[in-house]
């Protein structure tokens, strides 16, 4: 099932005019929240950045939908057999006549699907790594916007994937800014690095949970622009994301990361303990 508008319904009955322009011009913005045990994962955290999202690119209508939030949620479950799942939720300006200039008054429309999560405790490359590529960063300048116009992204993410790897950490004027679908964190000499938040980068849920643990761990840390030179010469490379939880990679553009296996078992399963625990 899937709620559009105001029903839930089968996806095959979903119907959205062509003039929409979420379909039209990529006008619109997402969230993609992590229900584990149906159980939707800092749901108020999400919430709070697709307002923020919603609040850079003014669309309107945000209060009333930011409110209805749990009740999407909860019901994005029904009629799916998934336990741990990835519910995206979607909100584009809305049908009108194409313009570039954004129209007023219009009603947004407001999309929700799940799927099944997948976790990386249920994948092998948890414990064996994976592979990334470094490619420049030639998206546009307002990263900080969870847009759905993704086809940069989609561009970098398919390079990757046709070098057989999971991401492409980018660069952009010499220093790390993040992956195609991810944050990067790095370590280095025994402390860990992470580009502080910018209009460069997307504001990680999961980038604010492993810092909160290094924290709470008094595990040594620097949030500060992270040069290509330190990625490249990094001991331990993680992405994260809410889907991907904390991924270690252990080749970067063929080369071996550190000692080329995946060394972060222990901060993985903190962060997975950690999230558990906090759980709303």
């Amino acid at each position: 099932m899937i709620y559009l508008n105001g029903e839930f319904m089968p996806i095959e009955e979903a119907k959205i005019p062509v003039l929409d322009r979420g379909f039209i011009f990529g006008d619109g913005v997402y969230e993609v929240i992590p229900a584990y045990s149906r159980r939707p994962f800092r749901l108020a955290e999400h919430l709070a950045r697709l307002q923020a999202s919603l609040g850079r690119d003014p669309h309107r209508q945000s209060a009333r939908q930011r409110q209805s939030g749990p009740s999407w949620s909860a019901g994005s479950s029904r009629g799916n057999p998934w336990e741990d799942q990835n519910v995206y939720l979607q909100i584009t300006r809305g049908v009108a006549k194409r313009d570039h200039a954004f129209p007023k008054g219009l009603k947004p429309t407001v999309f929700l699907m799940a799927s099944e999560l997948i976790t990386p405790v249920r994948r092998s490359s948890s414990k064996t790594g994976a592979k990334a590529i470094v490619l420049p960063d030639f998206r546009w300048l307002r990263c900080d916007i969870k847009s759905t116009s993704l086809l940069g992204n989609c561009m970098l993410r398919t390079l990757a994937a046709d070098e057989g790897c999971v991401e492409a950490i980018l660069v952009r004027d010499g220093e790390m800014t993040e992956a195609s679908a991810s944050n990067v964190f790095i370590v280095k000499h025994g402390t860990v690095l992470a580009p502080p938040k910018s209009h460069l980068i997307l504001p990680g849920i999961t980038y604010d949970v492993v810092l909160e643990i290094l924290r709470d761990n008094a595990i040594p840390h620097e949030v500060r622009p992270v040069k290509e030179s330190e990625l490249r010469s990094a001991d331990e490379v993680w992405v994260t994301s809410s889907s991907r939880e904390v991924l270690p990679i252990t080749t970067l553009d063929g080369k071996p990361v550190g000692i080329g296996q995946a060394r972060s078992g222990r901060r993985q399963g903190a962060t997975r303990s950690t999230s558990n625990s906090r759980r709303a």
